[in-house]
């Protein structure tokens, strides 16, 4: 296993150098420059502030240079934010995304799996249908259109039953319709994924056994489908959980939140190139780190693909 994550690591690092290289690049074929605007600066001032940030020097010592700071996770500074560095910006951002990240984990999971389960164990009868109507809505709806819903009903003024602040991020009530917001669609992808495994794991032959020793079906399920069943619910576990924890963009920005999306939306706003590649960078790190614990929990909790990969070499 150490040596199956030491070699994950260093395709990690490949992974990584492409797209610092091509987020590089592609930042500068984007039109215009980070003090580009509305109002035009005058030629000296631009002039001076790239001299000052070093946009001066040739493309390529600039590409240098900036993979020399992204190996030291200095992802320079803010164009925009004066006296802010990149680094500072995900500092204050992330632990915001961070926890509401969380909540939105916990919620997705344990409903998105509850649910599905609950549909594979009352397949085809009004149970299954009303969860599968439940899992084409979380799906089909954006998250920014059930944000707005959420705040419509249980925020604002013209609701009577408005118990949640509409935005801003005072207290653990301002996190609960965000969270909400931002579960319900790995919710109900996960539900989904739950109901299609279980469905496969029920009619396997070891579940036939365990009911054929007169194990209940309580047990059954619990000790037996479930666990088996989790596996493809943990691949899309991975990619969400990055998507989730470093901040759902539109959200954030509905509820006020200063979290890392909204940080970064502001950014593609003003242009602030820094921000822009420095984010993408810290995203695409928490997502192949997602990706590799992920796999490392293959193991874990299904053993035999441990030992198929122990037999391998890997």
């Amino acid at each position: 296993m150490l040596k199956y994550i030491g070699k994950r690591l260093i395709y990690i690092l490949i992974t990584l150098f492409v797209i610092v290289t091509a987020t590089f690049f592609l930042m500068q074929a984007a039109p215009g420059g980070p003090f580009s605007g509305e109002k035009k600066l005058p030629a000296e001032i631009e002039a001076n502030l790239n001299e000052h940030y070093g946009l001066d020097k040739p493309l390529f010592v600039q590409y240098v240079s900036y993979l020399g700071s992204v190996a030291t996770l200095d992802f320079g500074p803010s164009f925009k934010y004066k006296g802010q560095t990149v680094n500072d910006l995900i500092s204050s951002g992330f632990p915001v995304s961070f926890t509401l990240g969380i909540e939105a984990i916990l919620l997705a999971l344990a409903f998105g799996v509850l649910f599905g389960v609950l549909a594979a164990l009352y397949h085809n009868k009004w149970q299954d249908y009303t969860i599968a109507i439940l899992t084409i809505f979380g799906i089909s709806v954006p998250s920014f259109i059930l944000a707005a819903l959420l705040q419509y009903v249980f925020a604002s003024e013209a609701s009577i039953i408005a118990i949640f602040p509409v935005a801003g991020w005072e207290s653990w009530a301002s996190t609960v319709l965000p969270s909400i917001a931002l579960s319900f669609m790995p919710m109900a992808f996960i539900a989904r994924l739950a109901r299609s495994s279980m469905l496969e794991v029920l009619n396997s032959d070891y579940i036939r056994t365990a009911r054929a020793k007169g194990l209940t079906k309580s047990a059954v399920t619990i000790k037996h489908a479930i666990r088996n069943a989790l596996l493809p619910v943990i691949t899309y576990m991975g990619p969400m959980a990055a998507s989730v924890l470093t901040g759902s963009f539109v959200v954030e920005k509905i509820f006020g939140i200063p979290g890392l999306g909204s940080h970064f939306v502001t950014s593609i706003t003003n242009r602030d190139y820094t921000v822009i590649m420095g984010v993408t960078v810290f995203y695409s790190i928490i997502l192949l780190i997602s990706i590799l614990v992920v796999d490392v929990l293959y193991g874990i909790i299904d053993p035999r693909i441990k030992l198929t990969k122990a037999k391998k070499g890997v």
